[in-house]
């Protein structure tokens, strides 16, 4: 499906199937034909199947009215639990609570399952200070809290981090006389690392063995899995040794040596496991491979996966994925697709995970054409695409500039019932901008709010990367403001794309001011800020700001890259420093970055206008030691330099040559009959002339 300019209601967007607020006339299931008789002869098991069967919400609530209301059957505890659990998946909380209602006014007893039922339903929506609430109403159900709701309650207030809530709770728990399990200890343990109170945590590990409550696998390794998040791999390592050695431990300690990419301390935890009688399980190999793979080694990892089987030890569908994924990270395609076979080969059936990232890999290098084979291959086998699937694909088509493409794929995921996230839209907006259409691009946002999907920071960075390209800075800016509308915060990237539009437009007052902004709001500046600053500042020609700004680079600890040494040099060029521009062009040998052709371009230009044809034509034989292949805006410096002293009426042919030597020529050819006939006419006992027919010659000939 193709979108045109001016069409603007091609990308629709189906808003999500909701039965239980559609579906509000189904007729409700009528005993008509039965004898009473047979009514009040349902039994609980009988109803508990038809609800659990139910995929329905209101079909199900329906069933549950009308056997109240017919008498045939007095729900118990255990049926009301199953529709509490049914309406927690819905989300419906003020039905939860008109069934608490319902159980109390009926006198039907509420169990302890119950409520750690409709507690686990408040953490898994994000309601902790709900399930508080519901915790502090349980008296009124005649429930007494057992040390299996107050575990729930922990959790549920772990899990969003209320760590001031949950002393008091465990306080409370002491108080009532509720003895404290391992389950408890490990939620509170939990809450001391993730809250940084380290020492704390071991403290409490103390307690928990005086009370004779022995610590399982989940308590030590919680707490050396912390420092090993925090960076403290060392200090986890020396903790770890008085604790038992189990596996889980090593793999936390593993992980944190792979997080700090120190593979020596990997293989040796992974021999002192083996000397120890300890096995690695599939986790443990996972962890190695998966950081290696992110290291960019893959023929490591590979030599890993070999030792996996030889140890009897068979991958998981999470080993492959890290392999596949790392294999296309290095452009490896065809050792992505032999890991693919090998896992086919192996029994693992492939995951939505697995095909995401296949064909992710798929998009990135290869074509979009075998991109789309395997997402219909994916629905053949019975697994079914979800955003991430639908998201990746358009913007694989947007990077080729395939609208058509993209806008296909979005309606094939509107059809397959998918409801596009954020990523899937910020894909489709960045598709829209790479060819233009930065109208309908804007319209697609807009659209975005009224499906309760808000834009976020990226898919803004998206439209202004698009407005700057095409020249629409000031509707870029425009675009900047209304972030705060959609509750946006700019980023790094916002202001590199709008800096880079604003001195590519020349508005120097209106960059600065933006520079100001950046500083004012904390916004960190990256190695890409600096370039564009530097390079917008060479470009009208401020080359002391250029000075300036390299070094508050320098005192910021950023390093330059080959971008920021040749903006360098050809500022230092156009300013007429040419013999800055050698020295910083040979300084560059020594470091990390080495000279490439756009380096050799601006010194030969600097040098040709500013020192003489004889130094440019050193540096051409140092270019050629080098490997670097002049090209022809080479020539083109070199043979208009050599033009300076020819005679006026002479230019005009050299002038001939040149646009000779550019059109009429392919290359490894030889020179055309117009060419050297034009050759003839110069002077051959000039020595530029003669630098001048040797430089065509080596352009024609080489």
């Amino acid at each position: 499906m193709y979108l045109k300019e001016g069409c603007s209601l091609l990308l629709k967007v189906r808003k999500p199937f909701i039965p239980f607020f559609l579906n509000q006339k189904i007729p409700v299931p009528v005993f008509k034909t039965q004898r009473k008789d047979r009514l009040t002869n349902l039994l609980e098991h009988q109803v508990v199947k038809k609800l659990k069967q139910e995929s329905d919400i209101t079909l199900a609530l329906s069933y549950f009215e009308s056997i109240s209301k017919s008498n045939s059957f007095k729900h118990t505890p255990l049926t009301y639990k199953i529709l509490v659990q049914k309406l927690g998946k819905h989300g419906d909380l003020d039905g939860i609570q008109y069934l608490l209602q319902q159980m109390k006014l009926e006198g039907v007893c509420c169990s302890e399952d119950l409520f750690v039922e409709i507690i686990s339903c408040y953490k898994e929506l994000g309601l902790a200070e709900q399930a508080l609430k519901m915790f502090y109403r349980l008296q009124d159900f005649n429930c007494k809290p057992t040390v299996k709701i107050y575990n729930h309650l922990l959790d549920a207030l772990l899990a969003e981090d209320r760590f001031q809530m949950i002393n008091p709770i465990y306080s409370n728990m002491k108080k009532d006389g509720v003895e404290p399990n391992v389950f408890t200890y490990n939620v509170l343990l939990k809450a001391l690392c993730k809250n940084g109170r380290i020492d704390a945590a071991r403290k409490l590990l103390e307690e928990m063995s005086n009370k004779g409550c022995c610590p399982d696998d989940v308590s030590y390794t919680t707490i050396v899995s912390s420092l090993c998040k925090k960076g403290k791999v060392k200090e986890a390592r020396k903790l770890a040794s008085i604790f038992p050695p189990i596996v889980p431990m090593y793999n936390a300690l593993i992980s944190g040596y792979c997080q700090d990419q120190d593979f020596g301390g990997v293989f040796a935890l992974l021999n002192e496991m083996l000397r120890s009688g300890i096995d690695p399980n599939v986790i443990t190999y996972t962890i190695v491979i998966n950081s290696l793979c992110d290291a960019g080694n893959v023929n490591l990892s590979m030599a890993i996966l070999g030792k996996m089987f030889a140890r009897g030890c068979s991958p998981n569908i999470h080993t492959f994925n890290s392999l596949i994924k790392g294999f296309f990270f290095v452009g490896q395609l065809c050792g992505g697709h032999d890991v693919w076979n090998r896992m086919m080969r192996e029994g693992v059936m492939p995951n939505v995970v697995a095909y995401n990232t296949l064909i992710n890999g798929i998009c990135t290098h290869s074509s979009m054409l075998e991109a789309i084979s395997i997402l219909e291959k994916m629905e053949r086998n019975g697994c079914m695409p979800n955003t991430t699937t639908y998201s990746t694909l358009i913007d694989g088509f947007a990077k080729s500039g395939d609208l058509a493409g993209a806008s296909e794929i979005w309606n094939r995921m509107i059809i397959s019932g998918c409801f596009p996230n954020v990523v899937a839209y910020t894909c489709m907006v960045d598709a829209l901008c790479r060819i233009g259409m930065l109208d309908q691009a804007r319209n697609l946002i807009d659209n975005m709010a009224k499906t309760n999907t808000p834009p976020n920071t990226l898919t803004f960075n998206a439209i202004i990367r698009g407005l700057c390209c095409y020249g629409r800075v000031n509707c870029a800016m425009r675009a900047y403001a209304s972030m705060a509308k959609y509750g946006c915060l700019p980023n790094t990237t916002t202001f590199n794309e709008l800096l880079n539009g604003l001195f590519r437009s020349k508005s120097l007052e209106e960059a600065l001011s933006l520079l100001r902004e950046m500083d004012k709001m904390e916004i960190e500046w990256n190695l890409v800020t600096y370039n564009t600053v530097l390079y917008g500042f060479c470009g009208i020609g401020l080359f002391k700001e250029v000075l300036l700004m390299l070094g508050k680079m320098l005192v910021s600890g950023t390093r330059p890259d080959i971008i920021t040494f040749n903006t360098l040099i050809h500022a230092y060029c156009q300013d007429g420093e040419v013999r800055k521009a050698i020295q910083l062009l040979n300084s560059m040998k020594s470091g990390e970055c080495h000279p490439d052709l756009v380096s050799y371009t601006s010194v030969m230009y600097g040098v040709c206008k500013w020192n003489g044809l004889d130094e440019a034509t050193d540096f051409l034989q140092r270019m050629r030691r080098e490997s670097v292949v002049p090209n022809i805006a080479i020539w083109d410096i070199l043979v208009r330099s050599s033009s300076k002293d020819v005679c006026s009426t002479k230019f005009q042919l050299l002038d001939d040559i040149l646009a000779d030597m550019k059109g009429n020529l392919l290359p490894n050819s030889p020179a055309s009959p117009s060419l050297t006939a034009k050759l003839k006419h110069l002077d051959p006992f000039n020595e530029q002339f003669e630098f001048l027919f040797r430089a065509v010659r080596l352009l024609v000939y080489s």
